[in-house]
């Protein structure tokens, strides 16, 4: 059971009000990770924030943002932002093969999109350091290096939700359960 407080517009600090507020208007009711981020206003800003950098100003397709997402929290083994990304997934019309793939941990029939998912682990796993054959690899996939940056930029977003609901033990919201994930279900 978690020790951190879910606030919601009334029992957040003034700085974070405005977002969660913004995030019911939004998607009709304040997810329970927004909660336990509007503890600390920066963080909470820093989160959204690289949401909406991932959403506008990168060069990635919806599917090829939500491979991230996925990817990267599957492999940080964040079962609160893979249900939650599965969930969002399917509200963009996200091809359901592809978002069943990353939650098994399966390879996607997609090259690039393969590409994409093995880089950004990688990424993860070498702890920014992928090494030459990677890089080359994921070039050849099509990607230049703007997305080499941009793949950092999704690991530097999902960092924060998934150590934060790692840390807070963040419940899943009634919103997200029809997409619960393990863990330990995962190939």
């Amino acid at each position: 059971m978690s020790s951190f407080t879910i606030h919601d517009a009334n029992t957040a600090p003034a700085q974070s009000k405005a977002i969660l507020e913004g995030a019911q208007k939004s998607m009709g009711f304040v997810p329970n990770m927004f909660g336990v981020l509007a503890a600390s206003p920066a963080a909470l800003e820093a989160y959204t924030s690289l949401a909406t950098l991932q959403d506008q100003k990168t060069d990635f397709s919806e599917t090829e943002r939500q491979v991230l997402f996925l990817s990267i929290s599957a492999h940080n083994t964040c079962e609160y932002c893979v249900a939650a990304h599965s969930a969002i997934s399917k509200g963009k019309k996200v091809d359901d093969s592809v978002v069943e793939a990353v939650r098994r941990g399966t390879q996607l029939a997609d090259p690039k999109l393969e590409a994409l998912r093995t880089f950004a682990t990688t990424v993860v796993d070498k702890r920014g350091f992928p090494g030459d054959a990677a890089l080359e690899a994921f070039r050849a996939a099509g990607y230049e290096d703007r997305h080499v940056l941009e793949v950092i930029l999704a690991v530097a977003f999902k960092t924060i939700s998934n150590f934060t609901n790692h840390v807070a033990g963040t419940p899943l919201d009634d919103a997200f359960q029809p997409v619960a994930w393990s863990a330990a279900a995962a190939v």
